[in-house]
């Protein structure tokens, strides 16, 4: 392999030079030559099957083009169809090796990369990977017949343009450590699929890509969705590769009823699901196929940045724009009741928006985060320059009365007060909340907080639709209050614009829900993406920290420490390492491999 050029030394003058990795802040822990990452076994055998559940909220998909807006592809599509010129692993947040790719070289002045494409690598139709393929692939995904986030994520990118049948370069907009992983990070599909067609009108067509997996049964309207490993996978004997894939078959089956899926787990339909549920988790895995052992649960060890969840107000609607409201909105929300009377202990409060991680504030800012936020203080609230603040309590002395009080006198404030009935602003209008909600089973976990805004005088509805229609909705910022959680990263960078960036707020199915628009959170964003090392990485990230988490956006709720997954464990052998950082579904996928009995 040629190798992929090192981050290092690069800052100054002098040529561009190839090695084996790239990586952002230099901290490379494979070298070059190989053979394979830690945590896989290279001589696992191939065969047998795994068959899961979406982690995702479960729908039938409808279409095969997993890059535009509308519609919902097979779970797992993205996973197993499609590769990229770089791959990271699941030792380390900012470095990532050659796949499609056997080379890259990143200019001194960082304002291109230029790669090297393998020659042995093919789409599944057995036709080339050519540089062709690459800049088509980048101008697709940037043109408005792609979904609007990939112009947000690949916004630093100016262009790329072919240098020969198999070398592409990209030119960026400024130096940015980060961009050779971002374009490295480009999912790379043939010039002929869809040809002749907008792309956002290829729907039926299956993609032409490079993955290890090709559909079973590609036709549009199913439920389950089946993968089947391709034996003449060109990467297949790469390092990046060996060990990894070993399954001929992978399943993804849907269910539409929650009770339904767990009933066809026991009755072995399926083997390995995540339960994200903790009354679920603590009341229903019991039972004969548990007391045999023909499945077990167990909590796997996460040490990836928790993920942030919690209810999403949109600051699009006027009666959200006034910070006490906001606040006050969080004194209403118990955690501690529900912890203690309907998660039964196990779940973790979200403090911040970078819960369990490095990236997260604490306390007053330190001199790195000051150096920052001095910059922008007249456009920040004092609050900032404070103490982190902390999410409302009912553990003793704290009551969810005393709480109710402050939420009062904050809504008072903003000029809301109760009469006739109902929590009125000076216009006499009532407020009101619509909770958009996907899942019902979580009905439940609501009333408690419907019943404390009752106590204020505030009215909480809630619109139940199905997935298809929450996406439409939330793509087109159509709600008042929902709840989401956005998954923790070891590495954070540019998606963070499309989470939080002011561009982002206006761009219609971005990630900012919020329809946050700040000139200070921009300015902070742009810190995070330019970080030249990775103590400057963690300031940046402390900084917006604090700025968000003060700003009072989101309720925050709770997150979990481990993964809780029921499996078939007479089905599988599982690799004797779990890396650091991975995603349980990615991992079994990946690298697990099928028992005797299951090949």
């Amino acid at each position: 392999m040629r190798g992929l050029v090192m981050a290092l030394g690069l800052l100054v003058a002098g040529p561009a030079s190839a090695a084996h990795a790239y990586a952002q802040f230099g901290d490379i822990k494979y070298p070059a030559g190989f053979q394979h990452w830690d945590y896989v076994n290279p001589d696992a055998p191939k065969g047998g099957e795994i068959r899961m559940v979406p982690p995702t909220t479960p729908t039938n998909y409808d279409k095969f083009n997993p890059f535009t807006l509308k519609g919902f592809e097979p779970a797992g599509e993205g996973d197993l169809l499609f590769e990229t010129l770089l791959t990271g692993n699941s030792d380390e947040p900012t470095t990532a090796y050659g796949l499609l790719a056997d080379d890259v070289s990143v200019a001194p002045d960082r304002l291109s990369a230029t790669f090297h494409l393998n020659p042995k690598a093919r789409f599944q139709d057995g036709t080339p990977v050519l540089a062709a393929d690459v800049v088509h692939s980048f101008r697709t995904l940037t043109s408005d017949k792609a979904a609007p986030q990939y112009r947000v994520y690949f916004a630093e990118v100016k262009d790329a343009r072919p240098l020969d049948e198999r070398t592409v370069r990209f030119d960026f907009l400024h130096p940015n450590r980060e961009l050779p992983l971002i374009v490295g990070g480009l999912p790379v599909f043939s010039r002929e699929w869809g040809k002749g067609k907008p792309f956002d009108e290829v729907v039926t067509e299956v993609p032409i890509a490079s993955g290890p997996y090709k559909l079973a049964d590609p036709h549009l309207g199913g439920r389950d969705v089946t993968y089947v490993r391709d034996p003449g996978y060109w990467a297949r004997d790469l390092p990046v590769r060996k060990g990894m894939f070993n399954f001929d078959r992978i399943t993804f089956r849907i269910y539409l009823d929650d009770t339904a899926r767990f009933e066809g787990f026991k009755a072995g339909e399926f083997d390995f699901m995540r339960e994200f549920i903790s009354r679920n988790w603590a009341r229903q895995y019991y039972g004969k196929p548990f007391r045999t052992g023909e499945v077990v649960k167990r909590a796997f060890p996460n040490h990836n940045p928790g993920d942030f969840q919690g209810y999403i107000l949109n600051l699009r609607n006027p009666k959200f724009q006034d910070i006490r409201v906001r606040e006050a909105l969080n004194y209403a929300f118990d955690f501690n009741w529900l912890n203690r009377n309907l998660f039964y202990g196990i779940y973790k409060r979200v403090e911040d928006y970078f819960p369990n991680s490095e990236f997260r504030a604490e306390g007053l800012p330190k001199p790195d985060e000051l150096a920052l936020l001095e910059p922008l203080r007249a456009q920040l609230r004092p609050e900032v320059f404070g103490p982190m603040p902390q999410m409302p309590t009912t553990v003793p002395p704290h009551s969810l009365r005393e709480n109710l009080r402050h939420a009062q006198a904050l809504l008072k404030e903003a000029g809301w007060t109760y009469r006739d009935g109902a929590l009125r602003n000076a216009a006499g209008e009532p407020f009101t909340i619509e909770f958009l909600n996907d899942q019902p089973s979580g009905n439940r976990i609501v009333a408690p907080f419907e019943l404390a805004l009752q106590k204020l005088g505030i009215r909480l509805t809630y619109r139940i639709v199905d997935p298809s229609l929450a996406k439409q909705r939330m793509d087109q910022f159509q709600f008042e209050l929902t709840s989401r959680r956005l998954v923790g990263s070891v590495a954070p960078g540019s998606e963070l614009l499309d989470r939080w960036g002011s561009k982002a707020a206006h761009t219609r199915g971005s990630s900012n829900i919020w329809g946050l628009a700040d000139p200070a959170v921009d300015a902070l964003l742009q810190k995070v993406i330019t970080a030249q090392t990775r103590p400057e990485l963690d300031a940046a990230m402390h900084a917006l920290d604090r700025v968000l988490t003060t700003g009072w956006y989101s309720i925050p709720q709770w997150y979990g420490s481990d993964f809780l997954v029921g499996y078939r464990p007479r089905r599988f052998v599982l690799p004797p390492v779990i890396p650091p950082y991975y995603d349980v579904h990615g991992w079994a996928m990946s690298t697990w491999w099928a028992s005797a009995d299951n090949r």
